[in-house]
């Protein structure tokens, strides 16, 4: 029954964003930084193809589909629960929330996606000058198209479950959120968000396989630029699929612990 109330609370949530778009649009413009990389790598390319780990040339255009797909995929898979998490612990107002019939994860999880609206619009022009200016250089094979949405959704499902145990945390640590900030440093480092993986030396390519950064960002990013054999974007769906799993089971024990632990004290 208490799921029914779920397109209410996307539709508060899209009424929420639409309210403070521009603190959205702020959010937005400190992500640029894929372009700023786009500009720095592009400028090398003009001199001379630049010759990537695994065999691939890439000339100005690769780099541009590149980052602007970087671009695009960052704003689809964010998420911020840690913060609202953090926020509603230290100021008590998440009894509230344990008071209603909706798991509050779930409620956390309603009101990241329904900024997803604004979020396409904002990508959107972005999306309709990469097709008309750069399709040659995007993923020929539809069945990449087809296994897209669901990298992205899977990216960010890890995303999200990453902020709920950080979140989770809150309740036992007085600086969790300073987990989030070791989270987007090797993050920015491993996912590919400011060095396309392509360019790593063998090993380190293969420690960043083991690690989930992969599959927040540049899993979605190489379908879209076709950079990925079917079968093997199949198999890395699988390992993310896996991830998701794996985080979903250690998001549920945290908050669990945690929540017992904020009512025991009185929370």
């Amino acid at each position: 029954m208490s799921l029914r109330a779920i397109p209410t609370l996307l539709k508060v949530g899209f009424a929420e964003a639409a309210a403070y778009r521009t603190e959205m649009v702020v959010w937005v413009l400190s992500t640029t930084m894929p372009l700023v990389m786009m500009l720095l790598w592009t400028s090398i390319a003009d001199v001379a193809p630049v010759q990537g780990q695994l065999g691939a040339s890439w000339s100005s255009a690769t780099f541009i589909s590149y980052f602007l797909c970087v671009f695009i995929v960052r704003q689809l898979v964010a998420a911020w629960a840690a913060w609202e998490i953090n926020f509603e612990v230290r100021q008590g107002t998440l009894a509230l929330r344990l008071l209603r019939p909706l798991n509050p994860i779930i409620a956390f999880a309603t009101s990241n996606l329904a900024y997803l609206p604004l979020r396409g619009l904002v990508t959107l022009p972005v999306a309709i000058f990469l097709v008309a200016t750069h399709r040659d250089a995007l993923a020929h094979d539809w069945r990449a198209w087809v296994l897209l949405p669901f990298t992205i959704f899977g990216a960010w499902l890890i995303n999200f479950l990453v902020n709920v145990c950080v979140g989770a945390l809150s309740f036992t640590l007085d600086s969790s959120l300073r987990v989030m900030d070791l989270w987007f440093a090797f993050f920015f480092v491993f996912s590919g968000y400011l060095v396309p993986l392509d360019f790593f030396p063998p090993w380190l390519r293969d420690v960043a396989a083991w690690l989930p950064f992969r599959y927040v960002l540049a899993l979605p990013v190489e379908v879209m630029t076709g950079r990925l054999a079917f079968d093997e974007a199949l198999r890395l769906v699988g390992a993310q699929v896996a991830y998701v799993s794996g985080l979903g089971a250690l998001a549920a024990l945290l908050w669990t612990r945690g929540v017992q632990r904020f009512q025991a004290f009185g929370g």
